[in-house]
């Protein structure tokens, strides 16, 4: 498969993440928001200086969004909470949902205001994973169990389609998306990844319908045609590219977390770094904040 025509990904925040995750863009701020799911650090990034401020919560955090109101949403250990202020302080847990052993992993907001969140067990049993529904009134709902480590959620431009990553088996699914309840339906195998190229992780879709993949163990970003059809890599100086997103003031750049969980590397190494691709080539969508 090619290489994809880019400009090559560089260093925008050296870090040493145990589990760099949930990369997201504030357009309100003007900066990019992402996590080091194991130490429950919260990180906003400038993204032409790399300038990071970080605030770490008392526990494990999958991912953060921006929330209406201010803020974030915190998909967490125990299910969900919040931070309030423009940078984080003022943590409070908000709705305790997971049972001891379980936590929160990737999350994202919809087209409609509302958070998505992936449960876990922290040794991944097959089975025992689930995808949350948080609604703006703070009520949840599991849509869907059975999983093993959801992942990547996104939803393509013409809202018709949902995206789901279960990383653990490999594989890529896609639902159709009811247009009275915006439920996904009729869930189906958009793509597999065979687990000697890496597992599949976080994802982000742009404005065309294309998916980009993070491949965990495979060092690089997978894009993906809407009918699921490999398109191309992009080559990542790390072992374990974790999740990516669109960003910028034109959303005109990718930016991508990382991972050093598992490694043996150099403190100096950037494994657990966030990147930043400047031409990628193609632009996101924008990101909705969580209507609660």
């Amino acid at each position: 498969m090619a290489a994809l025509e880019t400009s090559a990904p560089r260093v925008l925040a050296a870090a040493r993440s145990v589990v760099g995750e949930g990369p997201v863009w504030d357009a309100a701020t003007g900066r990019l928001r992402w996590v080091d799911i194991m130490s429950g650090r919260l990180n906003s990034t400038d993204p032409d200086s790399g300038a990071t401020e970080s605030q770490t919560v008392p526990t494990l955090v999958g991912a953060a969004a921006p929330r209406a109101a201010g803020g974030l949403v915190l998909a967490t250990r125990e299910g969900f909470g919040t931070v309030d202020g423009p940078e984080g302080p003022g943590f409070r847990p908000r709705l305790d949902l997971l049972a001891p052993g379980e936590r929160m992993n990737d999350a994202a907001v919809d087209p409609w205001g509302r958070y998505w969140a992936g449960s876990t067990t922290m040794e991944f049993t097959p089975g025992c994973g689930a995808l949350h529904l948080l609604e703006p009134g703070w009520t949840s709902q599991v849509v869907l169990d059975g999983l093993t480590l959801p992942n990547g959620l996104g939803w393509s431009p013409d809202r018709r389609t949902f995206y789901l990553v279960d990383t653990m088996p490999g594989d890529i699914l896609c639902f159709d998306i009811d247009p009275d309840t915006h439920l996904p339906v009729d869930r189906r195998l958009f793509h597999h990844v065979d687990e000697s190229r890496g597992i599949p992780d976080g994802l982000t879709i742009d404005a065309t319908g294309c998916l980009w993949v993070a491949l965990w163990g495979g060092a690089g970003v997978l894009e993906l045609s809407p009918e699921g059809d490999e398109l191309g890599m992009l080559e990542m100086p790390v072992q374990q590219p974790s999740s990516c997103a669109f960003g910028g003031q034109g959303l005109e750049r990718l930016f991508v977390t990382s991972a050093r969980d598992g490694l043996e590397v150099a403190d100096d190494a950037p494994d657990g770094s966030l990147f930043v691709v400047d031409s990628p080539g193609v632009i996101g969508q924008p990101a909705t904040a969580f209507a609660g």
